[in-house]
């Protein structure tokens, strides 16, 4: 994957967390990353990059939306998704939503639940 944008990722306060770790270390390896926060209204960058408010708004290709939400919350995120178009979307360790993931496979979006990006893109090499 070359661009990878990241829903609820965290800010640099938040450094010792999965959602702030895990895109640096994806953008430490040469990945493109496009900053969605949910939270910190105030922060207008993340790792250098200007944060996008609504997935919508993202211009260009995603290759993989890495998401960082409780499962709960990821309905929510589903139209936007669709209209999104990623390539795939890959839900964090320890989250998985079957029905979302059943909708967004029959939107003809990859998904890879309850998974660290991290942890996979470091054992490809």
């Amino acid at each position: 994957a070359k661009r990878v944008a990241v829903l609820g990722i965290k800010t640099e306060a938040q450094a010792s967390q999965p959602a702030f770790f895990v895109p640096e270390y994806l953008q430490s390896v040469g990945v493109d990353i496009v900053p969605v926060p949910v939270y910190y209204p105030e922060v207008k960058e993340i790792l250098g990059k200007p944060v996008v408010r609504d997935l919508r708004q993202i211009q260009g290709h995603i290759d993989i939306l890495d998401v960082f939400r409780r499962p709960a919350d990821l309905p929510g995120h589903l139209d936007d998704i669709v209209a999104l178009r990623p390539d795939c979307v890959w839900l964090q360790s320890g989250i998985s939503h079957p029905e979302f993931e059943e909708r967004l496979a029959a939107a003809g979006i990859k998904v890879v639940p309850s998974r660290c990006l991290k942890v996979d893109r470091a054992a490809a090499g």
